[in-house]
């Protein structure tokens, strides 16, 4: 495989990052059966590249978008030692490109920018049933923290 490189994405990408969002939405919605049925959208894409609060990357392979994620600055509740957090999502990679290290990029490309934000702790959120995502991202050093439950009532 060629070198994989990571940047901030620009409004250029916005078209496949789209893309890339949908792909997210097709791979969680049998995690989730709270998900509308029809086509839904997660991300304000091009309001989030030009936020400065958030950090949007890319992958590359030959010239070619395989991978995105984001780092958003958040306040973190009052009681917990760190002032803010850095959420990770948009967490994508194209399927023929996965296993290849690319998440594992993004994510220290995204550690890199909140470090230089002053920022020492990250989170994210992954469905508890998809098991491929909780082990690469237990690979790369995240904890599972706090289980968020659910239980419709209709």
């Amino acid at each position: 495989m060629e070198q994989v490189t990571v940047r901030t994405a620009t409004l250029d990408d916005l078209e496949t990052l789209l893309g890339f969002e949908q792909g997210i939405i097709s791979a969680e919605r049998p995690f989730d059966p709270t998900l509308k049925d029809e086509q839904i959208s997660y991300y304000s894409t091009e309001q989030m590249i030009t936020a400065p609060h958030i950090e949007v990357v890319v992958a590359e392979v030959g010239g070619e978008l395989v991978g995105s994620g984001y780092a958003r600055i958040e306040a973190s509740k009052p009681y917990l030692k760190h002032q803010n957090h850095a959420f990770l999502g948009f967490m994508f990679v194209k399927p023929e490109y996965r296993g290849k290290g690319i998440n594992q990029k993004i994510i220290e490309a995204l550690k890199q920018w909140s470090l230089a934000q002053n920022i020492t702790e990250m989170r994210l959120e992954v469905y508890d049933e998809n098991l491929p995502a909780v082990r690469a991202y237990k690979k790369m050093g995240f904890s599972k923290h706090m289980v968020q439950m659910r239980l419709g009532i209709s």
